[in-house]
């Protein structure tokens, strides 16, 4: 089979994370893969954040938690690595350009080996 649809079929949501975080150059080609997502008319919009300090991904869980109505939850499940992605609030196409970035993000994550979730 076709490695590209082997990557696409073989790709799971993860919900339980080693503590250690993902090594370089495997971020640089997930990020990659977000950064060749294609977009309506061209635009290239989302913007892609990578948060790796603890403290500062502590609080944007926390946050997050408190959007989904439950603060005590832990949404994020303990990676060491969160990568949000912002789609262009002004463009009609926003939403969905953010959502092909992520797509690519999580084929780009199991293709070299990491787990990821989309949340």
């Amino acid at each position: 089979m076709n490695e590209a649809l082997q990557n696409l079929l073989t790709r799971r949501s993860c919900r339980a994370y080693k503590e250690e975080q993902i090594k370089p150059e495997e971020l640089d080609s997930i990020l990659e893969a977000g950064q060749y997502a294609p977009t309506g008319r061209g635009t290239q919009s989302p913007i892609i954040v990578v948060i790796q300090d603890a403290d500062k991904l502590n609080e944007v869980e926390r946050l997050n938690a408190a959007v989904m109505g439950n603060p005590d939850a832990h949404p994020f499940y303990g990676a060491p690595t969160l990568i949000v992605v912002f789609g262009d609030s002004e463009s009609p196409l926003g939403d969905a350009d953010a959502n092909l970035v992520l797509g690519n993000l999580l084929n780009g994550a199991n293709a070299v080996g990491v787990d990821s979730c989309y949340i």
